[in-house]
């Protein structure tokens, strides 16, 4: 449950001020359609997040612990830095005409915004920290739902009073704890 929770909590908190909650913003205010636009994020999600923690699944198979731990903790605390930088949508990632509907539209453009990002990534690492790929996966993906579903809801009126450097900083910070921890726990 431990990965569960803490999947859960990072990815709602690197969520925060992303650009996939951009797009999820972008997309409520084009398509005035919440329902199939949540459905295409859960969607998007579970499919981007299964694979990456199926690629952090993996790479336990063929690393050794000690490796492991100063890969994971140099990727932690490389994710801290990456928290700090702010995000924005790229343009035209939600232009153009809705071939596939709005459902697919979303499905679409959350898959491919999600390529690389920082959920993604994190996704990987804790998939590989806590060797437990249906808890990371169920957690990162309830984070990615906290965080959007809402922005697809309210719209502006959230983003405009959440304060979104203070969420950066305490990402940042919980990923520099994990980091730390993962480089300087025993490797029993």
């Amino acid at each position: 449950m431990e990965a569960f929770f803490i999947s859960t909590a990072i990815v709602a908190l690197a969520e925060m001020g992303d650009k996939t909650q951009l797009l999820a913003l972008v997309l409520a205010a084009r398509f005035r359609k919440p329902w199939p636009i949540v459905l295409g994020i859960l969607v998007a999600t579970l499919v981007n997040h299964g694979l990456a923690g199926a690629v952090g699944a993996w790479v336990t198979t063929f690393l050794g612990p000690q490796v492991l731990r100063w890969i994971l903790g140099a990727s932690f605390i490389a994710m801290a830095i990456w928290m700090l930088i702010p995000d924005k949508l790229d343009e035209g990632e939600a232009d153009g005409s809705p071939r596939w509907g709005v459902f697919g539209t979303t499905v679409v453009a959350f898959f491919l915004a999600e390529m690389g990002d920082k959920t993604q990534i994190a996704t990987v690492m804790l998939a590989a920290k806590y060797n437990a790929y249906l808890w990371v996966v169920a957690g990162t993906t309830l984070g990615m739902m906290l965080a959007n579903a809402p922005v697809v809801w309210l719209g502006e009126r959230i983003t405009r009073k959440v304060p979104i450097r203070a969420v950066h900083l305490v990402s940042a910070a919980i990923f520099l704890v994990l980091g730390l921890l993962a480089i300087f726990s025993s490797a029993a």
